[in-house]
């Protein structure tokens, strides 16, 4: 019989969950979504991660579950199995594991920061193979990220190391602090910040197609995006010294160049040389890499972690 993982990863837009084997390979059909949103309500997300975890068991037929991981939009508490996503204020201390042991009761359940789960991702299957020091983050409805340090996945206290977004920046050009790495880079307020300046569209695939088109409004918005997001990882190489700094994410597909504009905003930030030498890589994993790294929680974690 083959073994396989439960792996959920709980977003600001979604829940999605899958089997997946300890290769990292989704077994066929058994990958399946359900809607989020800053609407929703805790009874909409308690069913969406019940719903979306329990389709993907039962599209297994005939696969054993050793396990289950569960990476989520922090903060998490993983002590107490809860998550309390920024972008879900109606999740707030939201009991992720004892939802999932409803599903799959009888076997192990373990709830990361699903930006540990990317740089696991990276780490077992994607751009951070082989490396010992890496940023692993994703730009998209938000801004998170994961640290791997001397080869390990640094989780902190509270399951919460590496969250990047949050972050606080200056504003380019008048150096006003106006808030996190998230609020100048991600997709929603890149848009917000586009329409407040004149621009007439409302979504980032629109943002996309003016950028494509030289609008000035819209190429302004994606490099004040892409320069935040180079500025954080300069502070955050200058301080850990990473060798490596991988990004995933929808937001990043909004400039054929963004991480051209992301590498360049690295080398003007970095404030010590080493700093600068941090390389910059996109994701190989196709939008798979939070699934692979709750899995990883299943398959790759040791029992006692």
């Amino acid at each position: 019989m083959p073994h396989a993982a439960l792996a959920v990863d709980i977003g600001g837009t979604k829940v999605e969950a899958a089997l997946i084997d300890a290769t990292g390979v989704v077994f066929q059909g058994t990958r399946h979504r359900r809607p989020t949103g800053r609407d929703a309500t805790r009874e909409q997300l308690t069913a969406a991660i019940r719903d979306a975890a329990a389709a993907a068991v039962e599209s297994g037929s005939g696969v054993e579950i050793l396990g289950a991981g569960a990476g989520s939009a922090g903060p998490v508490d993983t002590t107490a199995g809860t998550t309390s996503p920024l972008n879900l204020p109606n999740g707030a201390g939201l009991d992720v594991v004892g939802i999932l042991r409803d599903v799959v009761p009888g076997v192990p359940v373990r709830l990361a920061l699903d930006g540990a789960c990317l740089v696991m991702a990276e780490h077992w299957l994607g751009a951070a193979r082989g490396v010992r020091n890496a940023l692993a983050m994703v730009v998209s409805t938000g801004v998170g990220g994961g640290l791997l340090l001397d080869g390990r996945v640094v989780s902190g206290g509270t399951g919460n190391a590496g969250h990047i977004g949050q972050i606080r920046l200056r504003e380019p050009g008048d150096g006003v602090l106006e808030g996190t790495l998230e609020a100048l880079a991600a997709g929603p307020p890149t848009v917000t910040w586009a329409r407040s300046h004149g621009w007439r569209g409302s979504t980032g695939e629109e943002l996309a197609a003016s950028y494509a088109e030289g609008d000035p409004i819209a190429v302004a918005a994606v490099r004040r995006s892409a320069s935040a997001v180079g500025e954080g990882i300069a502070s955050t190489a200058a301080l850990l010294d990473l060798e490596v700094a991988v990004i995933a994410g929808g937001f990043v597909n909004v400039a054929r160049d963004y991480f051209d504009l992301v590498r360049e905003s690295v080398r003007r930030h970095a404030p010590l040389p080493h700093a600068a030498t941090v390389t910059v890589l996109p994701s190989p994993l196709d939008g798979q890499a939070p699934l692979l790294g709750a899995a990883y929680l299943v398959h790759g974690v040791p029992a006692d972690s």
